[in-house]
C-alpha cells in the first residue's frame, strides 16, 4: 500500500513539474515577456486551454513513461491502453458514457418548463465550426486528465487494495482536485468525484484508458457545445445559450449542470450501467 502510494505521488510531482514548465514556455512564447506570461495562462481562452491541455498531457505521459514504463515495468495492457475493444471502438463506446448523461441533465429542465435554449444572429455555421473546433481544444485536457487520474495512479493503487476500492478514492481525489474551481459547491465536488468513479468504471471496462478518455471528453464537449458550464467553467457559444433555470440544488446554478441533483442521478445511473462491463472484461 505504501509503495502505490508512494509511487503516485512522485508519479504526480513529475507530471506537474513538467506541465508547469511547458505551460510557462509556451507563454512565454505567446507574450514575449515571462512578467506577462503568468498572467496570460490565467485567462480562460481557447489558446490558453489548449497550451495547458498539451503541456498536461505531456507531463503525465512523460510521467507514465519514467515510473509506469521504465521504473514499474508495466505495459499497455496494465496500464489498460491496449484492451479487449480496439481503441476506436473503445472510444466511441465510452463517449456515449459522457454525451447521453450530459444531454439528459440540460434537457430535463427544459422538458419541465424551467430550462430553455436561446439562440442567436450567428447562425448555424459559426455554432459547428466553433463546436468543432471546442472538440479539439478540450480534448487534450480530458485524455491528460484521464492519463493523471486513472493511468498509473489507479493501477498501482488497484494492486494494492482492489479495483472498487480504488476507484472510489482515485475519484474522491479527482473531486477535490475542482475545489478552486469558479462558483464550487460541495455538491459540485460531490459531483466530480462521482463522475471520477463513473470514469474509473469504464476504465476498467472493456475499453481501457480509450474509453475512459471517450467518456470524459463526451461530457465536457457535449456540456460546453450546447451552452453550460464545464465545473464552474462558462463557454461563450455562438448562436446559442443555455439557461437551466428552476431552483440551483437541482440544475446546478453557475457551476453548470455539475452542480445539480439532475446530475447526481445521471451520473449514478451511468455508473449502474458501466459496472456491467467490469463481468464483460478479466483484465
Amino acid at each position: 500500500m505504501g509503495s502505490a502510494i508512494g509511487w503516485s505521488v512522485v508519479f504526480g510531482v513529475i507530471a506537474l513539474v513538467v506541465a508547469t514548465g511547458l505551460s510557462l514556455l509556451a507563454a512565454i512564447a505567446a507574450t514575449g515577456s515571462a512578467a506577462r506570461a503568468a498572467e496570460w495562462l490565467v485567462v480562460l481562452g481557447p489558446a490558453q486551454m489548449t497550451v495547458q491541455g498539451i503541456a498536461a498531457l505531456c507531463g503525465g505521459l512523460g510521467a507514465t513513461y519514467l515510473i509506469g514504463v521504465r521504473r514499474l515495468h508495466l505495459a499497455a495492457a496494465d496500464l489498460r491502453w491496449r484492451q479487449v475493444l480496439p481503441p476506436f471502438k473503445g472510444f466511441s463506446v465510452g463517449l456515449m458514457f459522457g454525451v447521453v448523461p450530459a444531454v439528459a441533465v440540460l434537457l430535463v429542465p427544459v422538458l419541465l418548463g424551467s430550462g430553455r435554449w436561446l439562440t442567436g444572429d450567428e447562425g448555424l455555421g459559426a455554432f459547428v465550426v466553433w463546436g468543432g473546433g471546442m472538440g479539439l481544444v478540450l480534448a487534450p485536457a480530458a485524455l491528460a486528465e484521464e492519463v493523471l487520474f486513472r493511468g498509473v495512479p489507479l493501477v498501482l493503487l488497484a494492486a494494492a487494495m482492489g479495483r472498487g476500492t480504488a476507484v472510489v478514492v482515485v475519484a474522491v481525489v479527482f473531486g477535490l482536485a475542482h475545489l478552486l474551481n469558479p462558483h464550487v459547491t460541495g455538491l459540485g465536488v460531490a459531483n466530480v468525484a462521482l463522475a471520477g468513479i463513473l470514469l474509473g468504471t469504464v476504465f476498467y471496462g472493456p475499453g481501457g484508458m480509450w474509453a475512459a478518455f471517450g467518456a470524459h471528453l463526451g461530457w465536457n464537449s457535449t456540456l460546453a457545445v450546447l451552452g453550460a458550464a464545464v465545473s464552474g467553467l462558462p463557454f461563450d457559444v455562438p448562436s446559442l445559450d443555455y439557461e437551466a433555470g428552476g431552483p440551483e440544488w437541482l440544475t446546478g446554478g453557475p457551476f453548470g449542470p455539475e452542480g445539480g441533483v439532475l446530475a447526481t442521478l445521471a451520473l449514478g445511473l451511468a455508473v449502474v450501467v458501466a459496472a456491467r462491463g467490469w463481468r464483460s472484461t478479466k483484465a
